[in-house]
């Protein structure tokens, strides 16, 4: 997944200036981004602090080490089914 060019205290931010009264599409023009994009990311960060965020973060982070771990054990346990059924 692609990078995106804001941290997330900058988008906390931009939430918190158009919860504040200014127009989407003012936010959106002052920091470079689609309507679209906007809301996906108010979606995501919405209601958050950025401490919540930074969290958020490390909870992803460590979901998806442990999917590719969990993908990597189970195709041990198939290499070793398919071992131990060959013999």
């Amino acid at each position: 997944m692609r990078k995106s060019r804001f941290t997330e205290a900058q988008i906390i931010g931009m939430i918190k200036e158009q919860e504040a009264g200014m127009a989407t599409a003012e936010v959106c023009r002052r920091h470079g981004l689609s309507p679209a994009t906007f809301y996906k990311l108010k979606a995501k960060y919405g209601g958050l602090e950025v401490s919540d965020a930074a969290r958020l973060k490390a909870l992803e982070d460590e979901n998806a080490k442990l999917k590719r771990l969990l993908a990597d054990t189970m195709l041990d346990n198939v290499v070793l089914k398919d071992l131990l059924g060959k013999n």
